[in-house]
C-alpha cells in the first residue's frame, strides 16, 4: 500500500481522466529527446530550454500517473547531480566524474520512470493502444540505462569502446544511444565496438533484454486482456 498517496484530491482526478493519455505523451517525449533534440544538441546547438520542457513535461506526468511524490524527490535528486557536474564542467577539472555524475542522472530518470510506468502498464483493466504506447516508452528506457552504465564504464575507461570515446555531453550522448538501441534489437553493425570485459557483459545483458522483453511483454498483455475487468 502506498502511504503517498494524495487522496481525492486534484491530483487523482488527473490521474483518472488523463491516465493513458501521459502514456502516450511520455513516450512521445522520449522519442523526440531521444531521436530529435539530443542528436542536434550533441552537434553544440543551444537547445537547453527544449531539455528544461523535457524534463518539467516528464516530472509532471509521472506525478500524475504515480499519485506520489516519489517521482519528484528522483527528479530533485537529478537535478542536484547535473549542478554539480555544470559547476564541474565549468571549472575544467574531474572530466571524469562530471561524466559520472550525468549518466547517474540519466539513470535515476530511467527507472523512476520504470517504476512509475511498469506500474500503469500492467495494473489490471482493458488494454488500449497507450498502454500499448507505455510498454514501449518502456522498452526505449531500457536503452537509455544501459546508455548511462555504458557512459560510466567509458568515463573512467578510456579505451573501453572502439570507435567511440566517452566525453562531457550536453545531453544525452547520441552516439552511445545508436551503440544501445543497435545491441538492443541486436542489428550490430559494428562499427562501434566494446573492448572492456564489462562493457562486453553489459552488451551481452542488453541483448538478452532485447530479446526476452518483446516475448515476454506480448505473453502478459495477452493475459491482462483476458482478464475480467474490474468494477
Amino acid at each position: 500500500m502506498m502511504t503517498s498517496r494524495t487522496g481525492n484530491g486534484l491530483l487523482d482526478r488527473i490521474h483518472d481522466k488523463w491516465h493513458d493519455h501521459i502514456l502516450t505523451g511520455l513516450a512521445v517525449l522520449m522519442v523526440l529527446h531521444l531521436f530529435v533534440f539530443a542528436p542536434i544538441e550533441t552537434q553544440n546547438t543551444p537547445l537547453r530550454p527544449v531539455g528544461a520542457v523535457f524534463v518539467a513535461g516528464l516530472a509532471a506526468g509521472l506525478l500524475i500517473l504515480a499519485r506520489s511524490w516519489v517521482p519528484i524527490a528522483g527528479l530533485i535528486s537529478v537535478v542536484g547531480l547535473l549542478a554539480a557536474s555544470l559547476i564541474l564542467h565549468a571549472r575544467g577539472i574531474y572530466a571524469s566524474l562530471d561524466v559520472t555524475l550525468q549518466a547517474t542522472a540519466w539513470l535515476i530518470i530511467t527507472l523512476v520512470i520504470m517504476w512509475v510506468v511498469t506500474r500503469a502498464v500492467f495494473e489490471p483493466g482493458r488494454i488500449t493502444y497507450h498502454r500499448i504506447l507505455g510498454a514501449i516508452l518502456l522498452y526505449l528506457t531500457i536503452g537509455v540505462v544501459f546508455v548511462a552504465l555504458y557512459s560510466m564504464i567509458g568515463a573512467w575507461v578510456p579505451k573501453a569502446f572502439n570507435g567511440i570515446t566517452v566525453a562531457v555531453r550536453v545531453s544525452i550522448p547520441s552516439d552511445l544511444v545508436y551503440f544501445s538501441f543497435t545491441t538492443l534489437t541486436t542489428v550490430g553493425y559494428g562499427d562501434i565496438v566494446p573492448v572492456h570485459p564489462l562493457a562486453r557483459s553489459l552488451s551481452n545483458l542488453e541483448a538478452i533484454i532485447g530479446q526476452l522483453y518483446p516475448a515476454t511483454l506480448l505473453a502478459r498483455l495477452v493475459s491482462l486482456g483476458q482478464e475480467p475487468t474490474r468494477a
